[in-house]
């Protein structure tokens, strides 16, 4: 019915802008500005950490007063603005307030900011209020450009679209999101902005968002850790006169947003900071879904284990013991665990087993190691409960290339 692209065209009555604007040293582009020619209908998901950056408490305010009357979104790169007190609060606002006047907006509210970059550092507020401007002169349909200038440690930017066909017509859903490293559940070091031409309600924004988040930016993880500084965004705009308001169209749209999300959150763990392979991890026969989530989202974040991939070593205890110490109901005297390669199960079942009802399995080592040298495996682990409880994540390996990066993060 539809297939999501890894780039995008055009979404009607968006204009995007990626500049330089002078905030990193080398000379890449570093600001970002989403604008909607019409009031747009708006959702957000946050960050659950409580040092919270002042650009989130900012959107949480925004959109808490005028999440129907949407125009314009702000990133900057180089500075999170977090952890900078009334200060960083007050820069925040600013930014907004300049988008604003130089979009010819009645209220700054109608913007909202993201940050990224350092914690602790205060913006460069001369270099932004310059380079607003320029950015606005700029606004067309280069959602590339967009992508490239919220890229900090990611090496390619990143985007994803689809077009969907319906009796009124057709209309587009589009998303660029950026991440590498610092990339956990409840969200992770990354952004996301999402816009729609479809004509949607702020209640189905806020709940379709929700939805589609909770299988795909909050199913990665790279190193474990939850910034200060992670959102997505939901714009609408209505501009293709498609309005989503019956049961059949609401389930289209809820499918195409999520696989969008997906692609988006893909995109980040394949970009991990020093990544080498990408790892599908499915729980299965959990007790619920929340348990399953929980003893996938311990294994993907285990240092030992993700090593492990890294070092080729099909290390099976690892995974079994990260599943152990999840804190979740588990049965190691029933468990069973497969791996395969690439990111699909093969059609005869869930591939190699490596550990069944409490020990070794019979299998080749030069098999299970032959799979470990794949830059994609999937993993399946069924926790042995009996339960309908089923969950996947998406992880990566942590090399010593992610070492080098973050030792270097703010020379």
């Amino acid at each position: 019915m539809f297939e999501v692209q890894g780039s995008i065209g055009a979404v009607r009555g968006f204009r995007v802008a990626g500049i330089h604007g002078g905030l990193k040293k080398s000379g890449a582009p570093d600001l970002a500005l989403i604008v909607a020619d019409r009031l747009c209908v708006a959702a957000g998901v946050f960050t659950r950490n409580l040092a919270k950056a002042a650009p989130i408490l900012v959107s949480q305010e925004y959109l808490r007063t005028h999440a129907q009357t949407i125009r314009a979104v702000i990133v900057n790169t180089t500075c999170a603005n977090a952890l900078t007190g009334k200060k960083g609060m007050d820069d925040a606002r600013q930014v907004t307030r300049l988008v604003a006047d130089g979009l010819g907006l009645q209220a700054p509210q109608q913007v909202l900011p993201m940050s990224t970059g350092v914690i602790g550092t205060l913006l460069p507020m001369d270099k932004i209020a310059s380079a607003i401007p320029q950015a606005i002169s700029r606004l067309g349909q280069d959602w590339q450009a967009a992508a490239q200038a919220i890229m900090t440690t990611d090496t390619r930017p990143k985007m994803a679209s689809v077009c969907v066909e319906t009796a009124e017509g057709s209309y587009t859903i589009a998303g660029i999101s950026k991440g590498a490293g610092m990339i956990a559940p409840n969200m992770a070091t990354m952004l996301g902005i999402i816009a729609t031409d479809a004509k949607i309600s702020l209640p189905i924004a806020q709940r379709t968002l929700h939805t589609a988040n909770e299988v795909s930016f909050n199913r990665i993880v790279v190193d474990g850790d939850t910034s200060t500084n992670d959102c997505v965004f939901l714009l609408a705009n209505g501009a293709s006169g498609v309005a989503i308001d019956k049961p059949s169209e609401l389930a289209l749209f809820e499918r195409a947003l999520t696989e969008v999300c997906v692609k988006l959150a893909q995109a980040i763990v394949r970009d991990g900071e020093g990544a080498t392979k990408f790892i599908t991890l499915r729980v299965i026969h959990a007790q619920d879904a929340a348990s399953a989530a929980q003893i996938a989202h311990t294994i993907a974040a285990s240092p030992l284990v993700k090593t492990a991939f890294f070092g080729q070593d099909a290390n099976w205890g690892r995974i079994v013991a990260a599943a152990g110490r999840a804190g979740q109901p588990f049965d190691p005297d029933r468990a069973q665990l497969w791996i395969a390669p690439g990111e699909s199960l093969p059609n005869s079942g869930h591939g190699l087993l490596l550990f069944k009802h409490g020990t070794v399995a019979k299998y080749s080592e030069a098999d299970a190691a032959a799979i470990f040298r794949e830059p994609s495996i999937s993993v399946t682990l069924d926790c042995g409960v009996g339960g309908r409880g089923s969950a996947v994540v998406w992880t990566c390996d942590l090399s010593r290339e992610y070492v080098d990066i973050n030792a270097d993060y703010r020379s």
